[in-house]
């Protein structure tokens, strides 16, 4: 018997979908957003019912029948933080999902999913979402009781990579240590004991290597002058880390491709900062062998950056001697989604029950 599961994936710029049978993609395709149309809802839960309607339109304009659905799955959002694995969308879910303290468009996937579902009668989940937290409990503590460490990271795609690389090796995800490192508009780092995450860099509030677009951990001596400087509003500050910090500061540019187009032609700045991301990303990755005792199977690049040669042979220089270095370049969220259903699906996993209060230890 096969299953039919369509996955989807909002993001602030477009909404992506696919449908699967199995493993195998059937349609694929992205529908894109203006910013005049997005700036014309208030709020991120506000285009809820747009941009549900524009995926059953699309579906319905390349002749796809929702009724032969087995599942629909969502990106999951910014809500309480949760194990990794699959959820279905229950009510307590929903309405976290719909006030969220944070807004971000992934908190319209599930609610998105849910509505297609019980269209058709059947199960809406979500998958891994950004607050997977399974840290160990001294990994939380900071050196101030009012800013413990947080678990907000990449964990679709990481825990998808991670998974991959045990099936292809023969082995259970359950049973390998893994430093899995997702390289994108953000980067995360993070430490995989035996299918839980225990340590992680938090690329929502900026810590950690910085990346194309957020500024990583800065010292906090000179982040505090910087503060009381009177040259920036708070949400200026904001912005500086998450979303016009690190290569874009730097270099004018969040393009890897075009900064190793300047290294080519001879810009010495150019090549520095791009070394520091990758030497910040290496560091990362060490402290990640740490929190695993030096007890790594492997070290996984992913995501977009994944795709630079230049820069994955610069980073797996500096941390080989840990274990050995695998690349996955690029992040195929909806894939990840549509597998973590079908192991729904088969009975190969169960989906759990998402609490208001749901905490871990």
């Amino acid at each position: 018997m096969s299953y039919i599961i369509l996955a989807i994936n909002p993001g602030s710029t477009s909404t992506k979908i696919a449908v699967y049978e199995d493993t195998q993609p059937v349609l694929s395709l992205a529908i894109d957003h203006s910013a005049a149309e997005i700036a014309a809802f208030a709020t991120i839960g506000d285009q809820f019912e747009w941009r549900k309607d524009l995926v059953l339109e699309s579906l319905r304009k390349r002749g796809f029948d929702i009724g032969t659905l087995s599942a629909v799955i969502g990106r999951g959002g910014l809500v309480h933080p949760v194990e990794g694995g699959v959820y279905e969308v229950n009510d307590a879910l929903h309405d976290d999902l719909l006030h969220a303290r944070r807004q971000h468009a992934s908190n319209l996937g599930g609610l998105i999913a849910q509505e297609i579902a019980a269209e058709v009668g059947v199960k809406a989940y979500i998958a891994d979402p950004v607050v997977v937290d399974e840290m160990i409990p001294y990994a939380r503590i900071s050196g101030l009781p009012q800013l413990p460490r947080e678990s907000v990271f990449h964990a679709l795609n990481q825990k998808a990579i991670a998974r991959r690389y045990a099936r292809e090796t023969g082995r259970k995800y359950e049973e390998l240590n893994l430093i899995v490192s997702h390289m994108g508009g953000g980067i995360t780092v993070s430490a995989h004991r035996q299918g839980r995450v225990i340590d992680t860099s938090n690329a929502l509030n900026g810590a950690g290597p910085f990346s194309p677009e957020r500024a990583g951990t800065l010292p906090p001596g000179p982040l505090i002058d910087l503060c009381f400087s009177g040259e920036y509003t708070r949400e200026e500050l904001q912005k500086l880390i998450n979303g016009r910090g690190g290569l874009l500061a730097h270099l004018g540019t969040t393009s890897v491709p075009e900064i190793l187009r300047r290294i080519d032609n001879n810009d010495l700045q150019a090549m520095l900062v791009l070394r520091a991301m990758c030497y910040n990303v290496a560091k990362e990755i060490g402290a990640m062998a740490i929190a695993l005792k030096g007890k790594a199977d492997a070290i996984l690049l992913t995501g977009g950056i994944a795709h630079n040669k230049r820069l994955t042979d610069f980073i797996a220089a500096h941390v080989d001697f840990i274990a050995p270095v695998f690349v996955y370049p690029g992040e195929n969220e909806l894939e990840a989604l549509a597998r973590n259903a079908l192991a729904v699906l088969r009975g190969d996993c169960e989906a759990k029950t998402y609490y208001k209060a749901d905490v871990t230890a």
